[in-house]
């Protein structure tokens, strides 16, 4: 028997409300409803998103049956005090079940994994404690969409963990990972091997013993395919 398939509201209802429930206005759904909706719109800061809201404010009390009570949607202030307290890696679980349900990969299909700091981000920029936080996106190069995402701040964690978090957490089997030469390491080979997956790594010459071994069988296969040619 398979199940039921959710919707991307009935899996946001499943969230957990990081918020004292005294005091608050607006249920969790709603908030984050919206924050997706003005994101796919093109909304990329809180000032936009709470623009986005106050635009479409009638169709979204009508959308969400909101009509037997005050009309109101979330100010800007909302939104931002509810996001910082959101967890992201969570949240990002919840936008990749929906969208799994409609992406489905190919064999052999391959992802890139790559991490980039969001700008604007950056606190003490010239000292030691210097700190940003950083996304890692999963890119599916045949459709040219990304499928998941993962965050971290440098000074807690970095784009290695996050890696091999996400191999796991994607839960797929059958497809190529390429990944630049920061991933040439044990660990995050075996997470991709374990998972039923391969990979395609990138290796510099700090890895003395391995370069060595790559470029040379690399020589062998060109001599032989020279020869067969």
């Amino acid at each position: 028997m398979t199940t039921k398939s959710k919707n991307l509201y009935e899996l946001i209802c499943e969230q957990e409300d990081p918020r004292r429930q005294q005091g608050t206005c607006h249920k969790l759904p709603f908030i984050l409803s919206i924050v997706i909706m003005a994101t796919m719109s093109g909304a990329l800061s809180i000032a936009a998103i709470a623009d986005f809201a106050k635009r479409h404010k009638n169709a979204l009390c009508k959308l969400f049956d909101l009509e037997n009570r005050k009309k109101r949607v979330p100010s800007r202030l909302t939104i931002a005090r509810l996001l910082s307290a959101m967890d992201f890696e969570s949240f990002a679980l919840v936008f990749y079940k929906w969208a799994k349900q409609y992406i489905k990969l190919e064999k052999r299909e391959w992802l890139s994994l790559d991490g980039k700091a969001i700008r604007g981000t950056v606190t003490s920029p010239n000292n030691q404690f210097q700190n940003f936080t950083s996304l890692v996106s999963v890119f599916a190069h045949k459709r040219a969409q990304v499928l998941a995402l993962g965050s971290f701040q440098n000074k807690k964690e970095n784009e290695i963990s996050v890696v091999r978090k996400l191999i796991k957490m994607l839960n797929l089997e059958g497809v190529v990972f390429s990944l630049d030469a920061l991933h040439c390491q044990k660990d995050t080979v075996q997470a991709i091997v374990d998972t039923g997956n391969d990979y395609v790594i990138g290796v510099k010459g700090n890895q003395k013993k391995l370069y060595k071994q790559l470029k040379k069988t690399s020589k062998t296969t060109m001599q032989f395919n020279n020869a067969v040619l």
